[in-house]
């Protein structure tokens, strides 16, 4: 790993401690300012409508003027946005900062682009996938610090010790250097519009698909744990300390087996969390659930890594950025389908959650094989630099 994926890893990694710390509180929270579930569901969503918006702009932006300005913009901007939330007197206050926060996931285009960009002969899947792993290992420790102060000082002032730690990861991310954008085997689509790449249009409604069915079952957990389940915010803190553990450990592993397969596992995993969860009760069953909760991120990494085959290094910015539009306006709808769910009948949004995850691995292992130009090069994320990016 060079000099520049070491200081994204590091930044990374504080800064998944410090987002740890509140992450999963987000819904208690926004409880605490006395909202309901319904309401709680269509303010996630408003924070997914602001993720959408931004995305594709700023893939657009980091094929032109570098991926690592973006990724520098994006940090500042949720170190301010953290502090807005810390620092909030009022309801609409803390939607702003957290509007603001959500809208800093538009560094996700241009950091797999930098990544592609800086990775040198280290296959992209795996250079992605520990920078994954990175931020999963500071999440493990978030979780953990953010429920043992949660239930000593309340959960609004955990919020200042994570901007703090925000303020660490952006003075470490702004000494990242530019790279060059990537050359080889796809020169030759470069010029190419992706609203004429098939393949790539038909591989975004799929993932909609396969991360609706996978966010569906998180967006309310922590209201569920503690209304239903009658966990403590420290052992809510534990149990998302322990599916962040399951986050790296998964994507350290996940990223040794073709991009296609490790997809699967990781959706059948998310839904194994949402089973569990319906059927289970109490910290044991809870505990196994999360374990299985990394299956997420795991199927996230291996989303961008099938993506890269269908695309130009050109257009890698734009394209990421479609992608995690994609992601955005299941973060739009997801919270909104729960919270409906949630005040009829709780169980419902696994219930909902378990039947998507087998529709969407259904389609998936019929459609999915179809995209893929070359199964043998592009379906593996262990290949050399010159297989790595075959022609459609």
């Amino acid at each position: 790993m060079n000099r520049d994926l070491l200081l994204v890893a590091v930044s990374l990694f504080t800064w998944g401690v410090g987002e740890g710390m509140f992450y999963i509180y987000q819904p208690l929270l926004l409880q605490e300012w006395g909202a309901s579930p319904v309401q709680i569901g269509v303010i996630l969503g408003a924070v997914g409508v602001a993720m959408a918006f931004v995305q594709i702009p700023a893939g657009y932006v980091a094929d032109r003027v570098g991926p690592h300005y973006v990724m520098k913009a994006s940090w500042v901007q949720g170190l301010i946005a953290a502090a807005v939330m810390a620092f909030s007197k009022s309801l609409p206050m803390f939607v702003i900062g957290l509007l603001l926060y959500g809208m800093t996931t538009y560094v996700a285009p241009p950091m797999n682009t930098y990544i592609g960009r800086a990775r040198g002969k280290m296959p992209l899947g795996r250079a992605l996938a520990i920078n994954s792993a990175s931020y999963n290992a500071g999440a493990i420790i978030g979780p953990l610090l953010g429920g043992i102060l949660a239930s000593r000082i309340g959960l609004l002032p955990i919020l200042r010790v994570a901007a703090g730690i925000f303020l660490l990861s952006s003075s470490v991310i702004l000494f990242i250097r530019a790279h060059p954008a990537e050359t080889g085997a796809d020169h030759h689509l470069a010029g190419g519009s992706l609203l004429k790449n098939y393949r790539f249009l038909a591989f975004l409604p799929l993932m909609f698909l396969t991360l609706l069915a996978s966010y569906l079952p998180q967006t309310l957990t922590s209201n569920y744990l503690q209304n239903q389940g009658g966990l403590s915010l420290e052992t809510i803190g534990r149990l998302s300390s322990i599916g962040n553990l399951s986050n790296v450990l998964l994507m350290l592993g996940g990223s040794l087996f073709p991009a296609r397969y490790s997809l699967l596992v990781g959706q059948v995993l998310v839904g194994l969390f949402a089973l569990l969860l319906w059927r289970g009760s109490g910290a044991g069953w809870y505990t196994l659930a999360f374990a299985f909760l990394g299956g997420y991120r795991l199927l996230r990494v291996m989303i961008t890594t099938l993506a890269r085959p269908l695309i130009s290094a050109a257009k890698a910015g734009l394209a990421y950025g479609l992608i995690e539009t994609v992601n955005a306006s299941t973060v739009i709808l997801a919270p909104v389908i729960a919270g409906l769910l949630y005040e009829r009948e709780p169980a419902w949004m696994y219930i909902a959650a378990v039947i998507l995850t087998a529709a969407a691995v259904l389609v998936n292992l019929i459609i999915l094989p179809r995209l893929q130009p070359a199964p043998a090069a592009s379906d593996s994320i262990l290949i050399t630099p010159e297989q790595e990016f075959p022609s459609p």
